[in-house]
């Protein structure tokens, strides 16, 4: 596949088949986070992997009842807030962000190791420079999964989550949780929300704003 074929088809997809991914063709994906860009060149990444719905329920059980306040909370003032396009991206997406994690039955838990300066506490910007690296390798890990044909659906951790999931896998302090990260093969009936259309030229400055 062409590489911006593999851009073009990058979706976020929350939908997954029955069909398992291959530990080879998994072992693939992983292997492209190490290839991208980080601040140290130290690559600190390491990635749990849980297989099978009944290792996968313990790990995201804090995520239900989060999702239930946001629903409670959220989706009538998000629809004041939002175009139509993103509100409809919102609706289809929150009730499912239990079940596409189970339903890959491969979960991903990426870590990368933070130094100097507690994550949400940083510094400056550049105390920021291990988070942007964690998410720069999960973008190339997103585009090689595209690449082999599967989807991938992730949930930002909010609340509980972070501290709930560390302490379930028995992470090292100085490593952060980046997010949870759905692998599979997609249905057959899989939705696809509907893309916002981008004017690149509309976006470019040239010189000043």
């Amino acid at each position: 596949m062409d590489f911006y074929e593999v851009l073009e088809k990058r979706r976020t997809i929350r939908d997954f088949s029955d069909k398992e991914v291959p530990d080879e063709v998994l072992e693939k994906i992983l292997s492209a986070a190490f290839k991208a860009p980080t601040n140290d060149h130290l690559r600190q990444f390491e990635f749990i992997v849980v297989r099978g719905k009944e290792n996968i329920s313990p790990i995201i059980s804090p995520v239900a009842g989060n999702t239930k306040n946001i629903q409670q909370a959220g989706l009538e003032a998000a629809a004041n807030e939002m175009d139509k396009d993103e509100h409809a991206m919102f609706v289809s997406a929150l009730p499912k962000q239990q079940r596409m994690l189970l339903q890959s039955n491969c979960l991903v838990l990426p870590f990368f190791r933070q130094k100097d300066y507690p994550l949400c506490k940083p510094a400056d910007q550049s105390s920021l420079n291990y988070f942007a690296s964690a998410w720069a390798a999960v973008e190339n890990m997103l585009l090689a999964a595209t690449a082999e044909g599967l989807a991938c659906a992730f949930r930002i951790p909010i609340g509980n989550e972070p501290g709930h999931v560390k302490q379930l896998v028995h992470a090292p302090e100085e490593y952060e949780f980046t997010c949870f990260l759905a692998i599979g093969y997609p249905a057959e009936n899989a939705h696809i929300c509907k893309q916002k259309e981008i004017r690149t030229e509309d976006r470019i400055h040239k010189n000043v704003w």
